[in-house]
C-alpha cells in the first residue's frame, strides 16, 4: 500500500510542478520579468519563498521513500537558482523515485522513521507517510503552485492535477 500511495502519486504530481514551472517561465518571459524575481516570492513575509518550496517537496518525495526503504536518499545542495536548475532537481527526484519497486517497501509499514528534530521519538513508516510526509509533500507543492498564481501565472486546477486516468 505504501509504494501506491506514495511513488506513483509523488512523481505524477513533481512532472506536474516541472509542467508549472514552464508555463511560469512563459509567463516571466511574456511579462519581461526575470524568472528569479518569481522564485524569491512568497506568501506571507515569514514564508519560504518559490525557491525553497520546490527543494521541499522534492525532498519531502525522495526523503519519504528513502526512509520507508531503509536506503541512503541523494543529497542536494539546495544552490538551484534558475528555473533549468530547479527542473533539473526535479527530474533528478523523479529518477530516484523511479528506481523504488513495490518489493523495496516489504516491511515498511512498521518500520521506526525518526528524524533529528523529532527529539528521539518516531513514528511507524504507516503513520510516517500518512501524517507527515504526504502531508508535508502537498502542503509545500500547494504553497509553490499559490505563490505562483498570486504572482499572476495562468494556471488552474487541471494544471496542478494534471491528467487524469479516465475510463470509458
Amino acid at each position: 500500500m505504501l509504494y501506491q500511495i506514495t511513488i506513483p502519486q509523488f512523481t505524477k504530481m513533481l512532472n506536474n510542478l516541472s509542467l508549472i514551472l514552464d508555463r511560469a517561465a512563459q509567463y516571466a518571459s511574456s511579462k519581461k520579468i526575470d524568472f528569479e524575481t518569481l522564485l524569491h516570492s512568497r506568501l506571507a513575509p515569514d514564508q519560504f519563498p518559490l525557491s525553497r518550496q520546490l527543494q521541499i517537496t522534492c525532498d519531502t518525495a525522495k526523503f519519504c521513500a528513502s526512509r520507508l526503504c531503509a536506503k541512503e536518499g541523494p543529497v542536494h545542495d539546495d544552490k538551484e537558482r534558475s528555473l533549468q536548475e530547479f527542473k533539473t532537481r526535479i527530474e533528478q527526484t523523479i529518477s530516484y523515485l523511479g528506481m523504488f519497486t513495490e518489493s523495496d517497501f516489504k516491511g515498511a509499514e512498521d518500520r521506526k522513521i525518526s528524524q533529528p528534530r523529532w527529539e528521539g521519538k518516531n513514528l511507524t513508516g504507516t503513520e510516517y507517510t500518512l501524517q507527515h510526509a504526504i502531508p508535508n509533500f502537498y502542503f509545500h507543492l500547494t504553497t509553490a503552485y499559490a505563490i505562483l498564481r498570486h504572482n499572476g501565472v495562468d494556471i488552474g486546477k487541471k494544471d496542478y492535477l494534471g491528467p487524469m486516468p479516465f475510463k470509458t
